[in-house]
């Protein structure tokens, strides 16, 4: 078993972005024609070298903490090897109270611009995909409605901090019209949705957990708890756990299964087209699942874990 590289880092200072440009460039040189730049970025809490919450030190690195189930790492279950890609950990300052911190992911997201365009400049044409947690995918739109056309070629959000309005205005600009955006979701997090709303946006929107109003053709909805979505994904090839909690942020990668469906999305085996085609167009209600019945014990095939 190939094991992967250590993720180069980028992170997000007052002055702006602090990137190695030598050692970018020199891993960009090694990196296969076509093989992506795997961006990752985190949510609230998380901030470059605060001690016990650095996110190098976290989910965005190899060799994570153990004994919490919700610490584990991005780039190996990626399976991000020279060969499939060149990992980026981008770390940006989201401590304090979340209304600061969402008011900071407005300043990364220009640095995530800048990141995108300084690959674009030391290797033209290289893909670059974003996956982002939480209060990262306002990072994640924020890049987006900044960045020039093409600067991302796919972009994977996962239980999203962010509200419709923006995130439809980053979907209408000129990156924003070239890129595919899989919008992860689960009604286990309509309390983190309701709570971001109202603590970050004096509840003036709805967030992007509940989908979008005017959904155009390039974004795309995956409700991971939905009995329908699981039912599709099964068969296609990548079946999950039941969901085996009501509330939980983090299960869009802590559930068994999922990481396998993004390296599908990131490698382009699992196209946007196919799960649009096959998807369910309608997500369940907001609590649907925090007041529903006790889920039946679903019979889906075995799960293939990702390789650590």
């Amino acid at each position: 078993m190939q094991h992967s590289a250590a993720p180069l880092q980028a992170n997000v200072t007052k002055a702006g972005l602090s990137l190695d440009e030598v050692a970018l460039a020199c891993a960009l040189a090694e990196l296969p024609v076509g093989a992506p730049v795997v961006v990752m970025t985190h949510g609230f809490r998380y901030a470059p070298g605060a001690k016990g919450n650095c996110p190098h030190g976290h989910i965005l690195s190899l060799e994570p903490p153990t004994g919490n189930r919700n610490v584990i790492s991005w780039p190996r279950h990626l399976g991000l090897a020279g060969e499939k890609g060149l990992a980026l950990a981008f770390g940006w300052q989201a401590r304090g109270s979340l209304r600061a911190a969402s008011l900071r992911a407005n300043h990364a997201g220009t640095a995530l611009a800048q990141l995108a365009a300084i690959v674009q400049r030391l290797d033209p044409g290289r893909p670059v995909d974003v996956i982002a947690h939480s209060l990262g995918a306002r990072v994640a739109m924020q890049a987006l409605a900044q960045a020039e056309p093409h600067a991302f070629r796919r972009i994977i959000l996962l239980a999203g901090a962010e509200m419709r309005r923006p995130a439809q205005a980053a979907m209408a600009s000129p990156a924003g019209r070239c890129v595919q955006v899989f919008n992860v979701t689960t009604r286990e997090n309509d309390l983190f949705d309701f709570l971001f709303e109202w603590l970050a946006g004096a509840g003036w929107d709805t967030a992007i957990g509940q989908g979008l109003c005017h959904t155009p053709s390039n974004w795309l909805d995956m409700q991971i708890d939905q009995p329908a979505t699981l039912a599709v994904l099964a068969q296609l090839g990548y079946p999950l756990a039941a969901p085996p909690q009501r509330i939980c942020h983090w299960s869009p990668y802590v559930r068994p299964g999922i990481f396998g469906i993004y390296c599908a999305l990131l490698d382009g085996s699992l196209s946007h087209a196919t799960l649009r085609a096959v998807l369910p167009m309608t997500p369940d209600r907001r609590w649907s699942r925090l007041f529903a019945k006790p889920w039946p014990r679903m019979r889906l095939a075995k799960v293939q874990a990702v390789a650590p």
